[in-house]
Parts: structure tokens; C-alpha cells; sequence
């Protein structure tokens, strides 16, 4: 009896030793290692899920969309829902995750053994595969939940898409694939496109779903700010048109139009050949992804010819009767010659634009002397960026008074010895024809909230008055005998309209031997309409040209485009023609041989 007695004492002692070990551990447990294991189950349950903020769309200055964003789905996995460490090696686990893998990779086009192989690991937040569209990612929800599978979840997203695929591509830029601008206005309007992402603390159950009660701590993501541009999308068709023709028929090494609205410098529209589609920008080469209005630059050629010109009439050292003997088309100067296609005597300043004397301008530059020359270069815009409002502008090259070379005071004035951008020649061109200040040139207008709300708003700037109007006059009086059949630009004429402008025909400068590439050659005509009060500056521009012999002129190959495009601008911009000059026009038709006549350098 007392045997048994001794023996229950024992068991109750032990019972109690037994259960205060448990009592302690669960106190431990509860108490002293709470937060290290409420941590731990809320890092299995809790996860950061992205918000992202929906890019800014661009317009045109009439709200047409060039840039804008279609919904998409990023895939992703949880491993720690498919399999845990201690179930990896469960073979209904493991079958269970090969299920998953060859639905995920049969659905979004990957490779299964890739899919599977990232399911076995334990990492929580996997992307398996951005921008899926919206009709794949249902599809695959479905499928999934269809065999009761988990552990794939789906994050809203966007992809940039542009509409009117390779129109305005340079301008417009593309983004790469963490949605940063690269180039074009994707770039140079970054902060306003792209404002922050938010994100999202959620919790799942054990089946992966989230619960809604739990959500935590989230901060709302900022949508990204509408950029209008200047751009006229018809205008832009219309040049884009206009260039594609040409480099059909020429098939030059590229080629630039450029619209301006010269009274603002707001830029209309914008071409470069060759162009490329920004829905697949990360597939063009380089170079083709080059905006040549603003990062080439050339010899322009005669199209130059307006600075010295103005500035002699600027400085007073010439007036409308003054006389310049042109040498009979050969000029010796510090030992070079310097020639014309034809054997000119005494011009006035009028007449040495109207016929492109180089002998002509290069002794006004004479007369101005190198500092003051110089000065009227610089003055124009050229040898500076003119801050247009998109990346990787370059300035140019102008020799400060000519680097010590004699000789450039008689070429720098014709277009040679001197390097310039379309962007730049274009704003120059713009300086005459609205009456002699120099604007900058801009892309971009307004920048506003999703409500409406202007963020800001890009006024036209004045750079600096160049010339007085009453030179600017004479000027666009000269530039409009250009394009009559007294001038180099003939072809460049519009029925009922007058123009001005100014034929280039430049060789190309050799970048590796130096000195000129024989029988290549830059070909330009910058001209604006109406001259007497013009609604647009356009730039046309081609670099080596195939022609036939003797054919590769500014007046014979960029005049007729520059012509054929000012007729469809003018009918969208509405212009009138003016009836008297259509009438005189209709009389003066007859054929006209243009070879010789439109020679210039």
C-alpha cells in the first residue's frame, strides 16, 4: 500500500515538472520570443506589393495622342506558396509544381525547365514575365485556379505605346524596359512623365489569397504629368510624307525637314531619315535612332549667305545702291582663288543673294572684317546650342576670327569652314523672316496635371534682337527674288504665293582625310511663306543625294520638295492665295531650262 502511495507521489511530482516545463517554454515562447516569431510569420504572410504610377501621356498642340499607356500585367511567383523547404521534397509537391510551371510557361511562351527550376527555390517575389497582356493573364488565372494551383500572382502595370508607330520618332524618344526616357522628349521631359510608384503591405492566407482586412501600411502611387507639344501632327504628316518620297527617289545617307512658326520658334514638325518604329526602339541600330536636326552638323553651303549679307547692311557698310565688283567670277585671295559659276561684274548686295555670288559675299565679310563677321555669326545662333528642349543638342563649330587661317574670311561667308546644326540654320531663317529677332525653338508648350491643373507652361523666348526689321526687309526682298527665275530657287515657287529662301549645295567634308569627298554633296533650301507675312519657316535638307549628273543642287533637289510640301501646308493652315500674283503666275508659264541656272555653293 505504501509502495503504491510512494509511487503516484512520484508520477505527480514528475506530471507537475512536466508541465511547468511546458509552461515555462510556452511563456518563453510567448513572452520573450513574440517578436522575433510574430516577425517571422508575417515575413511568410506579408508582402510589399508595387503600386506603379501610370506614365504621363504626350499630345500634339491640338491634344492628339502620340504617346500613351495600355494596361498589362507583370507575373510573378511566391516559391513559398508552391513548396516550403520541408514539403520540397513531397512528390505531390514537386508534381504540383511541375503543374504550375507548364501551365506559366505553355501561357506566356517560356521555358518550362527555367519556370520550374525558379518554383523550387524560396524566394517570395519572382517576376516571371512583364507587360503580359490583359487577355494572357486572365487566361492564365483561370487556368490555374482551374486545377486549384497557387502561388502565381499578378501586379497591374503599363507598356508605352505609341499610336502613329514611327511618326515623330525622334522627337518622341522611347523608354527603356524600368520605363526611364532614353531619348527625344521621353528624356528631356522625364521628371514631368515619370513621377513615383507606390506600394502596398498585404497578407496572404495560406492559400495565397490576399486578405483585404490586413492590408497595412501603403503609400498611393503619383501618376505622371500630359506634356503638350508644339507639334502639328497633320504638318508632321505632311513633311514625313514629303521626306519619305524623297528618299525614295534619292536615296540619300539621310535627310531633315524642319517646320517652324517663326514669329515663336515653336517647332511644327520634325523629320529625320532613316526613322524607326518606337514600339520597337530597342531593336533599331544606334544610328538610326539619331535625330539629325539636332545632333548632325554640316557645311551648310549658300544658305549661310544671309548672315554676311545682313550684317553689311546691319553695319551701314552698304545700302541698296552699293556696288560690289564680283571679279568675274574669280577672286585671288591669300593665294586661293575663290570662284563663281558665272563671271559676274558689279552686284549690289540684292543681287549677290539673288545669284549666290561667293566672290560677292565673301568680300562683304572683307569689309566687315573678321571680329565683326565673327560677331554676326555668333549673333545668329550659330556656335551655341539653341536650347531647344531636347537632349544631346550640339553646337556646332565656328574658329573664333577664323583660328589664323587668311583664307576662311572668304569661305566661312559662302557656308564653308563652318559647321552648323538643321535646328540652328532653321532658327536663322526664322530670324529674317519675322523681322530680326532670334527665338528659341521649342517642342514643347504645357505641361498639366490629370485634373487640368497647369504645371507649366513654356512661353516663346527671344533670345536677342539680330538685325533692325528694315534690314530683315531687305533681306526677305532678296531671298524673294531667290525663287524667281532670276534666282537659284525657282523650283521652290507655290502657285499664288510668294516665297522666300535660300538654295545650299555644300561638298562634303571628308571626316577622315580632311579636306572635301569628291562628288558628295549636303543639298538644303531653307525658305518661308508668305514672305511678306509668313506663317511657317521650312528646312529641307539632304545628305548625298543620288542624282543624275550635274543634278545635285539645292535648287534642282531640295527647292521642288520644299515647294510640293509648302502647297499641302498651306491648304491645312488655310492660307489664301493672293489672286493678282496667281494671275501673273498663270501668265508666265512657259518651260524653262534650269541646269545652269540653279548652280550655287
Amino acid at each position: 500500500m505504501k509502495s503504491c502511495r510512494s509511487r503516484a507521489i512520484i508520477v505527480c511530482i514528475g506530471l507537475v515538472v512536466l508541465f511547468s516545463g511546458f509552461s515555462a517554454r510556452l511563456i518563453h515562447l510567448q513572452v520573450n520570443q513574440h517578436d522575433e516569431y510574430a516577425a517571422l510569420a508575417d515575413a511568410k504572410h506579408i508582402i510589399k506589393k508595387p503600386v506603379y504610377a501610370q506614365r504621363g501621356q504626350i499630345v500634339d498642340a491640338n491634344y492628339e495622342t502620340l504617346a500613351e499607356n495600355v494596361s498589362v500585367q507583370t507575373v510573378y511567383a511566391d516559391a513559398s506558396h508552391i513548396l516550403n523547404p520541408e514539403s520540397v521534397k513531397t512528390p505531390k509537391a514537386l508534381a504540383q509544381a511541375a503543374e504550375t510551371a507548364q501551365i506559366v510557361a505553355q501561357t506566356l511562351g517560356l521555358s518550362e525547365e527555367e519556370v520550374y527550376a525558379k518554383l523550387l527555390t524560396d524566394r517570395r517575389f519572382i517576376i516571371l514575365k512583364k507587360e503580359v497582356d490583359q487577355i494572357t493573364a486572365s487566361n492564365l488565372q483561370t487556368e490555374l485556379a482551374r486545377k486549384n494551383l497557387r502561388g502565381i500572382y499578378f501586379i497591374e502595370d503599363f507598356k508605352r505605346v505609341y499610336p502613329n508607330g514611327d511618326m515623330l520618332c525622334h522627337v518622341l524618344g522611347y523608354l527603356d524596359h524600368d520605363h526611364n526616357g532614353i531619348s527625344g522628349i521621353e528624356k528631356s521631359m522625364d521628371t514631368y512623365l515619370q513621377q513615383h510608384d507606390g506600394y502596398r503591405f498585404t497578407e496572404r492566407d495560406r492559400t495565397g489569397k490576399e486578405i483585404l482586412l490586413y492590408r497595412g501600411q501603403e503609400r498611393p502611387a503619383q501618376d505622371g504629368y500630359t506634356v503638350q507639344t508644339t507639334i502639328n501632327l497633320g504638318l508632321q504628316a505632311i513633311a514625313e510624307s514629303e521626306l519619305k518620297a524623297a528618299c525614295a527617289k534619292y536615296k540619300p545617307k539621310g535627310a531633315t525637314i524642319i517646320i517652324m512658326k517663326p514669329q515663336t520658334g515653336a517647332v511644327l514638325a520634325m523629320a529625320s531619315w532613316p526613322m524607326f518604329d518606337n514600339n520597337d526602339a530597342n531593336n533599331a541600330p544606334p544610328e538610326v535612332t539619331k535625330n539629325h536636326a539636332v545632333l548632325d552638323m554640316v557645311e551648310p553651303g549658300s544658305t549661310f549667305k544671309i548672315v554676311a549679307t545682313s550684317a553689311a547692311f546691319e553695319e551701314g557698310i552698304v545700302n541698296d545702291d552699293t556696288r560690289i565688283y564680283c571679279e568675274a567670277g574669280h577672286f585671288n585671295y591669300a593665294g586661293r582663288v575663290l570662284r563663281d559659276h558665272h563671271p559676274y561684274g558689279d552686284m549690289t548686295v540684292h543681287e549677290i543673294l539673288m545669284k549666290s555670288s561667293n566672290v560677292g559675299v565673301a568680300k562683304l565679310a572683307l569689309q566687315l572684317g573678321e571680329q565683326r563677321f565673327y560677331d554676326y555669326v555668333r549673333r545668329f545662333g550659330f556656335g551655341d546650342r539653341t536650347g531647344i528642349d531636347l537632349p544631346g543638342e550640339i553646337s556646332g563649330k565656328v574658329n573664333p576670327p577664323f583660328n589664323g587661317d587668311k583664307v576662311a574670311i572668304t569661305r566661312v561667308p559662302m557656308g564653308q569652314a563652318v559647321c552648323v546644326t538643321p535646328i540652328q540654320l532653321c532658327s536663322a531663317m526664322s530670324t529674317i523672316a519675322n523681322g530680326g529677332t532670334l527665338m528659341m525653338p521649342q517642342v514643347v508648350s504645357k505641361i498639366t496635371a490629370k485634373d487640368g491643373h497647369v504645371v507649366s507652361k513654356f512661353d516663346p523666348v527671344p533670345v536677342r534682337r539680330v538685325i533692325s526689321q528694315a534690314t530683315s526687309k531687305r533681306i526677305v526682298d532678296a531671298l524673294k527674288d531667290v525663287v524667281s527665275k532670276k534666282g537659284t530657287a525657282e523650283l521652290a515657287a507655290v502657285e499664288g504665293f510668294r516665297v522666300a529662301g535660300k538654295t545650299g549645295t555644300a561638298q562634303k567634308v571628308n571626316p577622315t582625310g580632311g579636306g572635301y569627298l569628291s562628288g558628295k554633296y549636303v543639298v538644303s533650301f531653307c525658305g518661308f511663306m508668305p514672305a511678306d507675312d509668313p506663317a511657317f519657316v521650312a528646312y529641307v535638307l539632304l545628305d548625298d543625294a543620288v542624282t543624275v549628273p550635274n543634278g545635285n543642287y539645292g535648287g534642282l533637289v531640295a527647292a521642288p520638295i520644299f515647294s510640293s510640301m509648302a502647297k499641302k501646308v498651306a491648304r491645312l493652315l488655310d492660307l489664301q492665295p493672293d489672286p493678282a500674283l496667281l494671275a501673273a503666275q498663270k501668265q508666265d508659264l512657259k518651260k524653262t531650262s534650269y541646269t545652269a541656272d540653279f548652280r550655287d555653293q
